[in-house]
């Protein structure tokens, strides 16, 4: 991985989460990419109404540019140490969220986005919709969802959470993890919420065969396996990471209907809006 890209909107939350991803860049000898989506008001063919003026415009831009330099500087100072010093630059486009991010993402060599949990504060009408959930839903990248009573602190274990209904996916995106987990020297602990007493034989052996495939392919020795007793998946999940020594949490994500929303079925953002732990998510 080359570089971190952190979305910001100025907002507290905005910079605890580019706090937590820059010493997460250092820990993976990663560049950090600093970037604002600055959302101009559309023209609007109302009477009396001529259009955004472009002074206002270039205005908007200028004072993007001169909070994500202060964000900068903020970073770079306050990193006191000797080991790996992390590269900072920024961007700030017109633009949504989504496409501003996901551009970067395709020119900038990015390898995870890093975002605060979306918070109603903000900065000068920046960001003004819960664009975290947007990105959930629409980043092309891993994404990373930090809550703002997240630790900043080294990654040792993350948890990848699995039903296994869907395990060629569940492959694709546990190897996406080990390319993240590996320059951190983290253990991946594959978690599993059931229901019943007891596995099922066929579930064990399916169990048994995915991690028979990762020791032999992905070389990668630190991936272990643990089942939860709970009724509730997502009860059983918080309870790993307030007591199971897990400092980041993995899931799978989508995709996700607008019926799906409405009767708030994705797990993922439910996690994401109450988890102390950040959010590791990837998209199905």
């Amino acid at each position: 991985m080359k570089t971190l890209l952190i979305p910001t909107d100025f907002s507290d939350n905005a910079g605890h989460a580019a706090e937590y991803g820059y010493y997460l860049a250092k820990q993976m000898r990663a560049n950090v990419l600093l970037c604002n989506a600055v959302i101009v008001p559309a023209e609007m063919p109302q009477a009396g109404f001529t259009g955004w003026p472009i002074e206002e415009n270039e205005l908007l831009i200028d004072d993007s540019t001169a909070e994500l330099q202060r964000l900068k500087a903020h970073l770079e100072l306050t990193d006191q140490t000797d080991t790996f010093r992390p590269e900072v630059g920024y961007v700030n486009e017109a633009g949504r969220v989504t496409d501003v991010v996901n551009a970067n993402c395709a020119t900038a060599d990015v390898g995870l986005v890093v975002i605060g949990r979306h918070g109603n504060s903000g900065w000068g009408g920046f960001l003004l919709a819960n664009h975290c959930s947007a990105l959930i839903d629409a980043a092309k990248k891993p994404l990373l969802v930090v809550p703002p009573e997240a630790d900043v602190r080294m990654v040792k274990k993350i948890a990848f959470a699995t039903d296994f209904n869907k395990i060629g996916k569940d492959m694709k995106s546990i190897y996406e993890l080990i390319a993240l987990a590996r320059p951190l020297n983290a253990e991946i602990l594959l978690t599993h919420v059931y229901t019943d007493k007891h596995h099922s034989a066929a579930l064990q052996l399916l169990i048994d065969q995915l991690l028979t495939e990762l020791s032999n392919k992905a070389d990668y020795p630190h991936i272990y396996y643990r089942a939860l007793e709970d009724s509730n998946a997502e009860k059983g999940l918080t309870w790993l990471c307030e007591h199971g020594q897990v400092d980041i949490l993995a899931m799978n994500h989508g995709p996700y209907s607008f019926i799906d929303d409405i009767l708030s079925l994705s797990h993922t953002k439910k996690m994401a809006a109450h988890l102390s732990v950040p959010l590791l998510v990837f998209r199905a």
